[in-house]
């Protein structure tokens, strides 16, 4: 049931993760690992995977994501755009309360995607109210492609990118994965 209420539409497992592939994910296997034992659920601490396209965030997110609904925990997948034209229907419609709970229930939220475009200042707002509202409450979990000094080209103003940054940051485990587009390998092979 956790399952198909999380949006991940996959079951990825940490044994199709290949920790060989770039020496940045072996440098990492051990905070990895000790991700999918769940305890930064527990401490609502948040998890921020920083890399290029195709290093591995999305799917490492996805496995510890998956992972937690086994343990029955809820979770929820959402890319940030899809997240933000939902809050942006939402507002329109003055559903705006209700679907901020949405994104604020789950005891764990993995957005993904973040700054592959920028969101405005309407979208920078929205996203600003959800990260707050779960703020040491629950864990949220991120995936970018951007270094945190970069964030200000993705939110409509340094203010907010620095706010946003800042709740994320303080209770949280960030790892950077680095390397060649691991989909590109695939694709040759």
């Amino acid at each position: 049931m956790r399952f198909r209420q999380s949006k991940l539409y996959e079951k990825p497992t940490i044994d199709q993760f290949d920790f060989n592939f770039h020496n940045s994910r072996k440098k990492q296997k051990t905070k990895i690992l000790k991700l999918l034992s769940l305890d930064f659920i527990l401490h609502q601490k948040d998890i921020i995977f920083i890399g290029n396209p195709g290093v591995g965030k999305s799917f490492l997110g996805k496995i510890i994501a998956y992972a937690a609904t086994q343990q029955g925990i809820k979770v929820l997948f959402t890319t940030t755009m899809d997240m933000i034209n939902h809050l942006v229907a939402a507002e329109a419609d003055h559903s705006l309360l209700k679907k901020l709970n949405y994104y604020r229930s789950p005891e764990l939220l993995l957005i993904d995607e973040l700054g592959y475009l920028p969101l405005g200042t309407q979208g920078s707002n929205l996203l600003f109210q959800v990260i707050s509202e779960r703020h040491e409450k629950k864990s949220t979990m991120i995936t970018t492609n951007l270094p945190f000094a970069d964030w200000g080209n993705i939110f409509d103003s340094t203010t907010v990118a620095t706010a946003i940054a800042d709740r994320l940051v303080y209770n949280s485990e960030v790892l950077i994965l680095e390397g060649a587009s691991y989909r590109k390998r695939a694709k040759k092979n």
